[in-house]
């Protein structure tokens, strides 16, 4: 199957297929604080991320490209509903624009509707400094996300099978670029041992990636004739990734997403010790469904719910979130006592 056909697989698999009934984000409860002392006029959204200055900590996750006309206007949509509302934006996998050129213009329309935006590329592992250098090039790209994306390769029946150079590519790329390099997972979460990993290879900016949003066990096995299902529960819920990451390596800078529903789930994110959260399933349904103003609507209603959230904690920007009062229940609770 070429690579093109498999992206449109992704996306049709991806909005098909049916999500987790319990969310890890629910195991935690913020602690109502009832007497604020700020203007609704002083909260502010701007946040930083190492040598990333945004003006929120939403940012649209990585979801296509490489799909031909369909995944071209996908990131269209989204990259204007990004500049409209100020929000940063990653791209699909690029590799497919690096072995077929004629799939570049698929993911260079992002850059070309959001000029002064930031946008993040994307490649997976397998990639070399050079893929790097020219995915960034080709979108004149603010940072570029590495995902780590084993079990789905190894779900996915023309998958890779050989991981021995994945490390070493990791450190090449951070070595080699000028611009931020984001770690990020792909739906099964950074474990601690991980963080360890990646922060002794120089990596500093880690994205979660959790389960409990777009699960690529599910989408994977759609397209087998034998669905390796055992694997449809597997991986670290996000919000247990988080506080992993940040109990093993504290001054990275961790980005959430997986399963990230509304503000109050930012929120709860940012308060765990995440800098930013993205969203891309569920935005990626809204652009399908609804078209790229039901998407500037939605972002915005979550920007509006994160604000409300920090009103309610006593928090000017995103960052005083960190470390607000929160209680844990469930198998969070019980995660977190026995690994943390």
């Amino acid at each position: 199957m070429s690579r093109e056909k498999r992206k449109i697989d992704h996306i049709r698999h991806a909005l098909s297929h049916s999500r987790e009934q319990i969310n890890h984000f629910d195991d935690i409860e913020i602690v109502h604080q009832s007497i604020p002392s700020l203007d609704w006029n002083e909260l502010e959204l701007n946040t930083e991320a190492g040598e990333l200055l945004l003006s929120s900590p939403l940012f649209v996750n990585a979801m296509t490209g490489g799909g031909g006309e369909k995944t071209e206007e996908i990131n269209r949509g989204l990259a204007e509903a990004a500049a409209e509302t100020g929000i940063a934006m990653a791209v699909g996998s690029q590799m497919s624009a690096l072995k077929n050129p004629e799939e570049k213009k698929s993911y260079q329309v992002v850059r070309k509707a959001n000029p002064e935006g930031v946008v993040f590329a994307n490649l997976g592992s397998e990639a070399t400094l050079e893929h790097a250098q020219r995915a960034v090039e080709m979108l004149e790209a603010d940072a570029m996300q590495i995902h780590l994306n084993t079990l789905q390769e190894l779900i996915m029946p023309e998958g890779d099978r050989d991981f021995r150079s994945r490390l070493h590519n990791i450190e090449q790329i951070v070595s080699g670029l000028p611009v931020p390099v984001i770690v990020k997972e792909v739906g099964y979460g950074i474990s601690m041992e991980t963080a360890s990993e990646l922060k002794n290879i120089g990596v500093r900016y880690i994205d979660v990636a959790g389960r409990g949003g777009t699960n690529f066990s599910k989408v994977e096995n759609k397209r087998r004739e034998d669905p390796l299902v055992v694997f449809e529960d597997w991986g670290i819920p996000t919000p247990i990734s988080i506080m992993e990451v940040r109990n093993r390596y504290p001054e990275s800078h961790t980005f959430a997403s997986g399963g990230v529903r509304n503000g109050i789930d930012g929120a709860k994110a940012l308060i765990l010790g995440a800098h930013m959260f993205g969203m891309a399933g569920g935005l990626l349904q809204v652009m399908v469904q609804r078209g790229k103003e039901a998407v500037v609507e939605r972002i915005n209603a979550i920007h509006h719910e994160l604000k409300v959230a920090m009103m309610m904690l006593n928090a000017r920007s995103p960052k005083e979130l960190e470390g607000k009062a929160y209680v844990l229940t469930g198998k969070t609770k019980e995660w977190i006592e026995q690994r943390i």
